[in-house]
This record gives structure tokens, sequence and C-alpha cells, in this order.
């Protein structure tokens, strides 16, 4: 073991700190700032990870949105090719001779009609109303404009969809222009 003479001992060792002179406080205000450097770069790392993860938390979210909507409008081309058959079973009741009205082959196609309708009802889709309402061309396409109550439908010429809350067809309609009929 060595063994120290008196005389051989640092003032650190002789009071039990270090010498305070200028090279010693300059020394700690340098450390102060790299300490503040350090403490701001981390809270910039910490605010751009937070950052990352909201971001990454609403990413999932909207792929969880957008995947329910995919679920909820898959069917809407299917829907989109069926609809001209139903508007066709619709014409074909419409123009029913009266002598046929009480034929049972009439009365099983309107039933053919009418559990198409239901198929589709319970798939999501249902009718736009358009008959005597104000014209909204969110749900309704403007075909004409006729003399009748301005800004009102006066009349379908063709039937409108929703499937779920999205316009799937817009009901085809004459506005009023607010002129009298006479």
């Amino acid at each position: 073991m060595m063994s120290f003479e008196q005389g051989d001992m640092s003032e650190f060792e002789k009071t039990g700190h270090a010498q305070e002179d200028g090279d010693s406080s300059e020394d700690m205000q340098a450390l102060r700032q790299e300490l503040d450097a350090a403490k701001a770069k981390a809270q910039e790392y910490l605010d751009g990870w937070q950052r990352g993860q909201a971001d990454f938390t609403n990413y999932k979210k909207r792929l969880e949105l957008d995947k329910l909507d995919a679920i909820r409008y898959a069917n809407a081309d299917m829907m989109l090719k069926i609809l001209p058959v139903l508007d066709d079973f619709e014409r074909a009741a419409e123009h029913v001779p009266p002598q046929m009205a009480s034929d049972p082959w009439v009365g099983g196609v309107n039933g053919i009609a009418r559990k198409l309708e239901n198929v589709l009802e319970v798939l999501g889709l249902s009718r736009i109303k358009a008959q005597d309402e104000v014209f909204d061309p969110s749900v309704h396409e403007a075909v004409s404009s006729v003399p009748g109550p301005d800004g009102m439908v006066v009349g379908e010429l063709g039937k409108g969809y929703m499937l779920n809350e999205r316009v799937l067809r817009p009901a085809k309609v004459m506005v009023g222009n607010g002129e009298d009929n006479k």
C-alpha cells in the first residue's frame, strides 16, 4: 500500500471540497447549460413520441371506421344493379289491365316484387320520400321545372334510395317554379 505524506494530499482531500476558483465556476455554468440543453432535447423527443402515439391511435380509429363503412356499403354496387329490376316490377304492377288485377299469377308476381324489396330493406335500403317534399339537392335530382309551389317536388319520375345513411340513387323529380297551373 502506498502511504502519503501530509504534503502529498490535494486541497480536496484536506478540506473535503473542491477548490473554488474561476475555472470551477465556469465549469459548473457549462455543465448547467449542457444539462438544460439535454433536458430540452429530451422534452422534444418526448413531445414527438407523444404526437406519434396520438397519430397512430387516430390512424387505427380511422382504419376501423373505414373497415365498418366498407362492410356497411359492400352491397351498394349489387343493389344499384338490382334496383332497375325492382323498378320494372313496379312499372309492370302499375300497368296491369283491370280484368287481370285479381289473377293469382299477377298476385304472385307482385309478391315476388315485395319479397325483393323486403330483402333489400333488410340489407339497409330505404326509399327517399320525394312527392310533396321541399326540394333537397342532396337527395333529389331535378329533371324539370313545372308550374307549382316554388321549390316543392310536384312529381316523381324515378324513385330514389338510400343505403343506410348514404344516397345510393337520388330521386328524379319535377320541381315547382312558383307559377300557377292556370
